[in-house]
């Protein structure tokens, strides 16, 4: 975990736990967060949050303007939680390179696991090009990297 998130998750946690939180500081943390280029959902919720921290952090501010602001804070805080959580099991990994069958299979729109007759593959490629070939409204190549997918199929089983 990035030491700046751990820094910002404990000073985010110990501003809503104070009796009479420093809403100034908030905001230039805030705006530090906002500035970063750690995440970009966490770059956002910062910047939502920034101007009602500003609005908080003026002598003038009402307890209701106060209230929202830490409200708010917890957008940041969220974000903040999830970048900092751990990830388990198989959402860090890279996805499976497919091999040119299954590249064939899933551009038909076929299953990958199973053995496929020659009227199945047939008729997964009529029903893909129907919306691909160039009568239809799409284009030359992508019908005839249809067709020849079709054909490698065919010809494998």
């Amino acid at each position: 975990m990035d030491p700046h998130i751990r820094h910002w998750k404990v000073a985010i946690e110990r501003f809503c736990a104070a009796p009479d939180p420093d809403y100034r500081e908030m905001a230039k943390m805030v705006a530090e967060i906002a500035a970063t280029d750690i995440d970009e959902t966490l770059r956002h919720a910062a910047a939502q949050v920034l101007p009602i921290l500003r609005q908080a952090a003026l002598k003038s501010a009402d307890r209701r303007t106060k209230s929202m602001a830490q409200r708010r804070l917890g957008i940041v805080s969220d974000a903040l939680h999830m970048l900092s959580a751990p990830r388990f099991g198989r959402r860090g990994l890279t996805p499976k390179v497919l091999t040119q069958e299954e590249q064939y299979r899933q551009l038909l729109g076929l299953p990958l696991g199973r053995r496929l007759a020659a009227t199945e593959v047939q008729q997964a490629f009529k029903r893909a090009a129907k919306t691909v070939h160039p009568d239809g409204g799409g284009n030359g190549a992508a019908f005839l990297e249809l067709a020849a997918a079709r054909d490698a199929l065919i010809k494998h089983h």
